[in-house]
């Protein structure tokens, strides 16, 4: 590890900046994961887009169709792969929390900055804070690594804001990838300063949390390999204007990504959201390939039909 336990907050609060993406895991015709595939969209993202950091195997990874072993392998590839030219931050969610424990007790040993770890399902609560702090307060007491929460109410319930900072008194809980309303998530920033790091995946409002909520960083989605290339890295401009006070400036970058942005989300079919920005990938040149069952890929005319956007969305390409 880079720093001390008792150092986790001090160091997330240094580091754990800028513009972090959430990959997409590529794999072969017959399923497999394809190393060479995940390599060369890692070169591409950490040295062409210059992208921060790198969130591995969460939910738009497709890690519950993998097995421990090739979450651990795709945890290796990364991070001998960046090295030290990108921070890194692991997903070892889990609905099995000895599971969590082994994923980021590899994690810890590899070398990576930082685990991640989704709020687990809880399907017989109505009260879920007591729950989730012993979750979390557990997690803690077993791992060194500095660890960030992640919660999205897509099991049914809402980790309110005052929950989150009880849990940010741990001494490596360092960050939360807090996927709610607003309101929620601007009381909880400003709640927990210093404590913990708060973001939240929506690449719409990204600009206007810089601007007016002072966040470091944007943990983390798919849009900064996806709406950029090497010759058109609009998010990473307006990100570095919008922190360096250039506000007008920002927002008029930011604007012009419009196009892109409803070209991806217009022809997004609701039940296919990887198989899109795979394919997606590949337009823009980068590996992408099927999607693992249970998942479903695209077909011919949805594929015609993401073609079409792209090539009118403004998107500039090498």
């Amino acid at each position: 590890m880079k720093y001390s336990r008792k150092d986790a907050k001090d160091f997330a609060q240094e580091h754990l900046r800028g513009i972090f993406a959430a990959n997409l895991t590529p794999f072969t015709a017959d399923g497999a994961p394809d190393e060479a595939g995940l390599r060369r969209n890692l070169r591409h993202w950490v040295d062409d887009l210059e992208i921060a950091g790198l969130f591995i195997n969460g939910k738009q990874a497709e890690f519950f169709s993998m097995s421990i072993a090739e979450r651990k392998q795709q945890f290796d590839i990364v991070v001998h792969e960046v090295g030290d030219r990108c921070r890194t931050i692991l997903s070892c969610s889990d609905e099995n929390l000895d599971t969590v424990l082994e994923l980021g007790r590899h994690a810890q040993d590899i070398g990576a900055d930082w685990i991640i770890v989704h709020a687990p399902p809880l399907y017989f609560h109505d009260n879920v804070d007591s729950v989730l702090q012993e979750y979390y307060r557990h997690i803690s007491e077993h791992l060194d690594i500095g660890i960030a929460i992640w919660h999205q109410p897509d099991y049914n319930y809402v980790l309110e804001p005052e929950t989150c900072a009880s849990i940010a008194e741990l001494e490596n809980i360092v960050a939360i990838k807090y996927s709610v309303d607003r309101e929620r998530y601007a009381k909880l920033t400003e709640m927990s300063r210093g404590k913990l790091i708060v973001s939240t995946s929506s690449e719409d409002l990204w600009l206007e949390n810089i601007v007016e909520l002072g966040w470091q960083v944007y943990l983390c989605s798919t849009p900064p390999f996806l709406m950029q290339t090497a010759v058109d890295q609009r998010m990473n401009e307006y990100t570095s204007l919008a922190m360096s006070g250039e506000v007008e400036k920002a927002r008029e970058v930011c604007d012009s990504l419009d196009p892109v942005r409803k070209a991806l989300k217009r022809t997004r079919p609701a039940d296919k959201p990887q198989a899109q920005q795979k394919y997606w990938q590949e337009l823009i040149g980068q590996v992408g390939g099927g999607v693992r069952r249970p998942l479903l890929n695209l077909t011919d005319d949805e594929k015609a039909e993401v073609k079409a956007a792209f090539d009118d969305c403004g998107l500039k390409l090498s």
